[in-house]
């Protein structure tokens, strides 16, 4: 199933230069969208300080378990098993996790908690970024998913840790 929809996916790519563009503009340039805005939250206000602090948290807890993540479980990559469409060129390391969605959705996750409109925007943005990921050849439906995954479970985390720090929910000003 996971190569299946995996093929489905990646089969489209090479086919129109401008929707290919694009996928590898995102897969390779909307992090920093992610920095801006959590950089812009930073000077806003105390509330939304909080919040980047809490992003920023999220986000160091997603490298920590990617990198732990790699000492113990190696997944071949797609191009490395078989032939298929590759738009830009990967690293030969692990396929699971896809660092760049896990990422995504630990800053995404994060401000979802806050500010649900803005969040829900990001949440998408996140969401097309795993897809370019499967466009461009580099990852599986599935390393996507649990990248997903485990990037919303560290935002979890960072809440956790952030409200016990704290001891109360931030109230918006």
């Amino acid at each position: 199933m996971d190569l299946k929809l995996y093929k489905l996916i990646n089969r489209l790519s090479g086919r129109v230069s401008p929707v290919d563009q694009l996928m590898i503009l995102i897969s390779n340039r909307v992090r920093y969208a992610y920095l801006l805005i959590i950089v812009l939250m930073l000077f806003k206000n105390r509330f939304n300080k909080r919040i980047a602090h809490e992003a920023g948290m999220s986000v160091a807890i997603s490298f920590i378990a990617h990198f732990f993540i790699h000492l113990f479980y190696f997944k071949p990559r797609p191009f490395m098993k078989r032939r298929v469409g590759i738009l830009i060129p990967s690293k030969m390391n692990s396929s699971f996790p896809s660092k760049h969605t896990m990422l995504a959705f630990a800053a995404s996750t994060t401000v979802l908690m806050f500010h649900r409109t803005l969040g829900t925007i990001m949440m998408w943005m996140s969401a097309l970024t795993g897809f370019s990921r499967i466009w461009v050849g580099h990852h599986y439906p599935s390393d996507i998913i649990g990248s997903a995954i485990v990037g919303s479970l560290t935002s979890v985390v960072a809440r956790i840790i952030s409200f016990n720090k704290f001891g109360t929910k931030p109230e918006a000003s």
